[in-house]
């Protein structure tokens, strides 16, 4: 199955470029505090756990999660072993938290343990993990009607090394319930070298299949899939029914294992051409063209040639062959003014009409590409020596007096380089373990994930510019298979200056977006309302129709947060000893 390489369409119309700033209000948010009778099971990073995968996975996990089929109801562990259940009704009367789960065996005994993690996979099942290996599968019956009713356990087994839950589904195909989980491990690699360039571990992502033919026991484990990558998914997903997976990461993966069998990895059928050391094409640009050589084999006609190009993406290669230049351009081009042809019998030439004239490009293809080389002119050349004169010399220290001495690049750590490979979401088919659809995002910051509708994958937020676009994957249309879906205006803005900033979420109706300190403050950035009484700007001399309000809720704790999740009426606030519930809508 082939990949296709796509992009993330923006919907316009979901866009305020009119937005000014946020308004502070001075409204108080009311704060209910209910006190813990045990502490949360938080587990704190151990000195072997050094690597920042491990602080984004375990360091920064959400111990708090919400029950995306009833609304205002959370749940969480705490120190024995117990997952506790908070149902809101009634703000002024909050009880203390149910019992619906103890974890028979002590995970605190495992010294390589992680954090507990709960995962909802229906409105009558759920999945949990104690952090030592063990992975649950309970029954909850339907969680509204009986929400202090024991949850019981039909599968439990152990699974390996300690893991976390990323994600989990159900469905019923021809009388037989089957249950997918997808389980998140950092390990250390066997292969590294204490010499080598990394961190010495790797990612493994493992799809779960358990099935049953019955309501009564989860019988067996179908099928164990493995991926692996080096490094921790921003995102990480199923799809309905088990059809396919959806990764977002800094660093690819790849499927590895399949019942723990090894999967042969093909090679890429790559085309021969000339001394493939050597850059497959060379590019030029002046502020109105892109000239792009390729390098074909000896011999090319046209007939042979498989050339596509749109306004984003081209496509170069030859029939029967994987393409020799594929990807997403920097910018946008005009196709119907760009053009190719062949020169010498073994070159193809494309010209790419720039639509916007002025901006050079700094890179051909969006997130770059090793196998081209750019070219620059002698003008270009002239022009950018005689631009960097004033900032050069000969000396090795132009200024001896400073105290320090001048950067040595031997000192620099690999957290100091530029990534080798950009963040990318790609979608794998369940079948195949094929990846079939990637998404470069780019400079596309990620920023959180939601559960919007139970019956949907998680959306993800991404930063666009300014602003945090929220996404929706829709596996069910290949063609628009991520849809823009909401905006929160100058949220990516907003968020980039809190430094101390842990999480952040917003809730199913978008009407709000909200952030997490490590201690204390909580952000509320409402979407804009209708203002009561007239206001003008006095700068642009028009009146303001709408007021986007930012609020700040301090809370009464020392503890660190460690759970943030937020409903249409509520924003839910763990620490180790309290449960704190922020009323933000009426």
């Amino acid at each position: 199955m082939a990949v296709s390489n796509y992009s993330l369409k923006v919907n316009r119309q979901l866009l305020d470029p009119s937005f000014e700033s946020y308004r502070l209000s001075l409204e108080p948010i009311p704060i209910y505090n209910v006190e813990l009778d045990a502490a949360v099971a938080e587990v704190k990073l151990k000195d072997s756990q050094y690597t920042l995968d491990h602080v984004r996975a375990f360091g920064m996990y959400n111990y708090l999660h919400i029950d995306p089929w009833y609304e205002d109801s959370v749940f969480f562990v705490d120190c024995k072993g117990r997952v506790l259940n908070l149902t809101v009704t009634l703000d002024t009367a909050l009880g203390k938290p149910i019992e619906v789960f103890h974890m028979p065996s002590d995970p605190t005994v495992c010294e390589e343990r992680l954090c507990a993690s709960l995962s909802f996979t229906s409105a009558t099942w759920a999945s949990l993990s104690d952090g030592a290996g063990r992975l649950y599968l309970l029954r909850t019956s339907m969680r509204r009607e009986n929400c202090s009713l024991k949850w019981e356990p039909l599968f439990s087994e152990e699974m390996g090394e300690p893991f976390t839950i990323l994600h989990s589904i159900s469905h019923v195909q021809a009388g037989v319930h089957s249950m997918e989980v997808l389980l998140l491990r950092i390990q250390k690699d066997p292969s590294s070298d204490s010499d080598a360039k990394g961190s010495g571990y790797s990612v493994s992502l493992e799809w779960i299949t358990v099935s049953n033919t019955s309501n009564n026991a989860c019988t067996c484990i179908l099928k164990r899939k493995m991926l692996r990558g080096k490094s921790v998914p921003h995102y990480a997903a199923l799809e309905p029914q088990g059809k396919g997976l959806m990764v977002a990461s800094e660093k690819p993966f790849v499927f590895t294992h399949v019942d723990g069998a090894l999967l042969e990895q093909p090679a890429a059928h790559a085309m021969e051409v000339e001394s493939s050391a050597d850059p497959i094409y060379f590019w030029q640009q002046t502020i109105e063209d892109i000239t792009v050589s390729v390098r074909m084999p000896e011999g090319i006609t046209k007939d042979d040639v498989l050339f596509k190009l749109s306004m984003e993406n081209v496509s170069v290669g030859v029939q029967g062959f994987a393409p020799l230049l594929e990807g997403q351009l920097h910018a946008p081009v005009d196709p119907e003014a760009s053009a190719w042809i062949i020169k010498d019998e073994k070159s193809l030439e494309v010209t790419l009409q720039k639509r916007s004239e002025g901006p050079m490009w700094p890179e051909l293809l969006t997130g770059g590409d090793g196998r081209g080389e750019f070219l620059m002119s002698e003008e270009q050349t002239a022009l950018l020596h005689e631009r960097l004169t004033c900032l050069t010399t000969e000396d090795m220290n132009a200024n001896p007096d400073m105290g320090k001495p001048p950067c040595n690049a031997q000192e620099l750590e690999d957290c100091d380089g530029f990534p080798e490979d950009s963040s990318n979401l790609t979608r794998f088919d369940g079948e195949s373990l094929k990846p079939t659809h990637v998404v470069n995002l780019g400079s596309h910051q990620y920023l959180f994930t939601v559960d919007l509708n139970p019956s949907e994958m998680p959306s993800f937020c991404l930063r666009h510019d300014v602003d945090a676009l929220l996404w929706q994957p829709r596996p069910d249309q290949p063609s628009n298979m991520w849809e823009h879906i909401a905006t929160f205006n100058a949220l990516g803005y907003v968020q980039a200056s809190k430094r101390d900033k842990k999480f952040a979420t917003c809730p199913p109706n978008f009407s709000y977006a909200a952030l997490g300190e490590c201690l204390r403050r909580v952000f509320i950035y409402r979407q804009p309302s209708p203002v009561d009484t007239v206001l003008f700007n006095r700068m642009q001399g028009r009146q303001v129709g709408q007021v986007a309000k930012q609020q700040v809720a301090s809370l009464e704790s020392n503890n660190i947060v460690l759970g943030f999740r937020a409903t249409n009426e509520r924003l839910f606030v763990l620490t180790s000893n309290n449960l704190f519930v922020l009323k933000i809508n009426n």
